[in-house]
């Protein structure tokens, strides 16, 4: 493909408006800032989804590295849920530095005290990679355990990359078939359903565990309609705060919220301390924990999420612990990047001479949170002044510089030439009752792409576009 920047006027607007035409018809769509209800109300003040016009160059080989590496890391989270204790001590200083991992782990002690058993276990995880640059190599920035946002939307962008390609890729040399389809919604609410057939209640529901204000509402909502669609479940949409006034733990251990019984809690929050406002938020959290509905995530694949554990993982003879194959403990150390805590005193001391090269990650999800550049330096000389046990709430981590390309970036029905880079996240899903395994794969797969200049990824967060792949 020659370099997209340099495509014909005439030929881009008529992409442009074929692009947002086929999102609007298609449910590529998102609550608009602007509409006050648009995060409430559905149906009003929708958007068409920020997106990349055309799919971004990926190699072959490494997006069938990142697709093999699915399945082993959906059985590390599992095998790491397992390991009460290593959680724990672990996450003991950040515990110290961090008020929300706090909270998270004494509702997980209080699961241990109580020897909660969680036999049905279900992740939809997603794993988020770079390629650098410099090296060629797949790396991983990222596995996401909690709320991983858009398994719908991202499957029509694939499916809008293909069409355009089917109407215009002769002009542009491009063949839609190396674009590599998207079944996400599908598969996740296949798996959904799997999870809700193993609990066994015929009667029961799946509950989202949703925001008040979503303007991410139709990507959650694409997999609502597959339940119904696909399986014939039903499903309820409630925020914590309503789980806490309506949510009713029975003496055999069901959940009853709004007088229905749930079989799978879907956490799409839940994941940054915004979501807790009150005490009611966390007793609501903890009623769902204590019962014996299926969680997505239990609170312990919640906290193999965090970013203490990924750089635990890290380390040497780590991997050891939880995995038997060595050709599998090779796979996945190959993708890791460097990871340090901050009790690593030489790296904090390079880290202070050359910010630039790291990145310095709070246990947070949803973006925005990460910080860089001679932020860096700041916040780590700040830390070793005031010798508090904040320090244990952060890692660092090593940059990953990406190559940068031509893209075009369309938001807002209005479309701009810059250069970007990109993120691969690919879906994995995992689910087992007790010994037995029922389904471990990848199912789908996330690009975001944002300006070469931006230092932050979220979508959701505003700093990014969905994309998808082209493969070389």
């Amino acid at each position: 493909m020659a370099d997209v920047h340099g495509i014909d006027r005439e030929l881009l607007q008529e992409m442009v408006y074929d692009a947002l035409v086929w999102s609007s018809l298609h449910g590529l769509v998102v609550g608009d800032k602007s509409v006050k209800r648009s995060g409430e109300v559905p149906g009003v003040g929708l958007s068409h989804s920020p997106i990349a016009l055309l799919p971004g160059l990926f190699p072959g080989t490494h997006w069938n590295q990142a697709c093999e590496l699915s399945s082993i890391f959906n059985e590390l989270v599992d095998r790491v849920s397992m390991d009460g204790k290593f959680l724990q001590e672990s996450l003991s200083r950040t515990k110290k530095g961090d008020a929300f991992t706090s909270r998270l782990l004494d509702i997980h002690s209080k699961m241990l005290q109580i020897d909660k058993k969680e036999e049905i276990r279900l992740g939809l995880h997603r794993s988020d990679y770079m390629l650098d640059d410099k090296t060629k190599l797949l790396l991983q920035v990222e596995l996401n355990t909690i709320s991983c946002s858009f398994p719908g939307l991202s499957c029509l962008v694939s499916e809008l990359h293909r069409a355009l390609l089917g109407e215009y890729g002769k002009v542009l040399g491009l063949d839609y078939r190396n674009v590599p389809e998207n079944y996400a919604a599908n598969q996740f609410a296949d798996v959904l359903a799997k999870a809700w057939i193993e609990y066994n209640d015929p009667s029961a529901v799946i509950l989202f565990v949703v925001q008040a204000e979503e303007r991410n509402m139709y990507d959650q909502h694409w997999l609502s309609v597959n339940l119904r669609k696909r399986h014939n479940v039903k499903t309820l949409r409630k925020t914590l705060a309503e789980i806490d006034r309506e949510g009713v733990l029975r003496s055999d251990g069901k959940l009853i919220v709004d007088g229905q019984a749930i079989a799978v809690v879907y956490f799409r929050a839940g994941y940054t301390p915004r979501d807790y406002p009150s005490e009611s938020e966390w007793r609501a959290r903890l009623l769902m924990e204590q019962s014996s509905a299926v969680k997505c995530p239990s609170i312990s694949y919640h906290l193999v999420g965090t970013k203490k554990i990924q750089q635990e993982l890290a380390r040497p003879n780590v991997l050891e612990r939880f995995l038997d194959s060595e050709d599998d403990i090779a796979k996945i150390r190959k993708c890791f990047a460097g990871l340090w805590s901050l009790d690593d005193q030489d790296i904090v001391k390079k880290a202070i001479e050359t910010p630039e090269l790291f990145v310095m990650k709070p246990q947070r999800e949803g973006g925005g949170n990460n910080i860089y550049g001679d932020d860096v330096r700041e916040a780590l000389l700040r830390l070793q002044k005031e010798g508090s046990e904040e320090d244990g709430a952060y890692i660092l981590m090593q940059r990953i510089f990406p190559s940068v390309s031509p893209t075009i970036f369309v938001r807002d029905g209005i479309c701009h030439k810059d250069h970007a880079v990109s993120e691969l996240g690919i879906f994995g899903a995992y689910l087992r009752n007790k010994d037995k395994v029922i389904v471990n794969e990848q199912s789908g797969y996330l690009m975001r792409t944002k300006v070469s200049s931006s230092n932050e990824g979220g979508v959701a967060a505003g700093f990014a576009v969905l994309d998808s792949i082209y493969l070389t």
